[in-house]
Formats: C-alpha cells, structure tokens, sequence
C-alpha cells in the first residue's frame, strides 16, 4: 500500500480507508493501545444489502437473477465486458479472520496492517455464469460493452495473513449458495418492510 499510483475511480474510496488505517497506526503508537487494522477485499454473504441502487456485485447479481427468473425475462443486460477479475471473501471468513488476530496477536507484533482475502480473483463473467447456475436462470447474459468495467484486476495480497496462520475457508460457490439462500428466505420480510412504511 502507499507504493504505487492509486486507481481513478476508485481514489476517494482508497484514500478514506488509508487515512483510516493511518490514523489506526498512529493512534496506537501514542496512546499505547492494541489496534489490528485488517483489510479485507470484496466482502459479501449472508446480511448483505440487495438495493440495486446501493449493493455492490454479488448482491447485486443476486437479485438480478432472481428477479429475472421470476418476471421469465429472455435476457439480462450486465455492464461491460465480464473480463474485469475481482476477489471475494465471505463474511463468515472476515468474522474469522478477525477473532482470530485479537485472540492471538498484539498490534506490536504485527505489520501496520494486514490484508484479508482468499488470495484467488473470478472474472466477473464466471461470477455471473455461477450465479446464474446457481439460480437456476435459463435465460442469456448479454454484456453491455458500451459500459466501463473499472480496474481490471482487484486481488490483494494474503501472504502475511498466510505465515501468520489464517486462511479463508469459503470456496466462492458455497459462499454465494449460502448467501442466495439467505436471500430467498428474507426477500418477503423485505417486501412487508417496504408495504409498512408506504402506509405511513
């Protein structure tokens, strides 16, 4: 981190979570605290937001699928050209993760932070042909090129977290398996919530 150029649409996200882990650091050197600052990649799973207008891609696609699958659209538009790679961890495995360095580390011993990931990046054409298998949705996926795919490739590096003994345990399948189920079974507590408040 903080050794290269950051990525133009992705600057002020980037540069909020620096001075976050920087303050971290700096905090705990003066004030002799036991901050750990961990990084995670693309989090997603079970208590994710699937608002189109807020969620990121796996909830997203999701609900797209599902919702295709139910209306029987033909087709489903997805931008750009599926050849963008990113990684994902599942929240069960951040939760770990986190356990895992408080119950077995102190901040001295540690490097000013650690990245959390599964080390492996998909195209985000296999995540939407997973997700489509997944959900059993018949119809095609046409890619909207006229559309940007951002960075071509997000994958961090998991060596430390590695030679410190942690390791994501959630393959993307059962992740996004996990994470569709819990969808299909809280979609119409969603609905209710949505049909209570317009009465208001």
């Amino acid at each position: 981190m903080l050794n290269g150029k950051l990525e133009p649409t992705n600057e002020g996200y980037a540069l909020a979570k620096i001075a976050g882990l920087k303050l971290c650091e700096y905090y705990d050197k003066q004030y002799n605290r036991n901050f750990i600052s961990l990084v995670p990649s693309n989090v997603y799973g079970i208590g994710d937001n699937f608002n189109l207008n807020k969620s990121h891609v796996i909830a997203a696609l999701i609900r797209r699928f599902h919702e295709a699958k139910v209306k029987k659209l033909s087709t489903i538009k997805i931008w750009g050209t599926g050849k963008a790679k990113r990684e994902f961890l599942y929240v069960d495995d951040l939760a770990d993760a986190c356990l895992y360095f408080m119950e077995n580390y102190n901040s001295e011993e540690l490097p000013p932070f650690i990245n959390i990931g599964t080390g492996k990046d998909v195209s985000i054409k296999k995540l939407a042909e997973l997700i489509r298998d997944i959900e059993g949705y018949k119809g095609e996926i046409v890619w909207d090129i006229s559309k940007p795919d951002g960075m071509p490739r997000k994958v961090v590096d998991t060596t430390v977290a590695y030679k410190l003994g942690w390791q994501a345990k959630t393959s993307l399948e059962e992740g996004v398996k996990r994470t569709y189920m819990w969808f299909l079974k809280n979609i119409n507590k969603e609905k209710k919530l949505r049909k209570s408040r317009m009465n208001y």
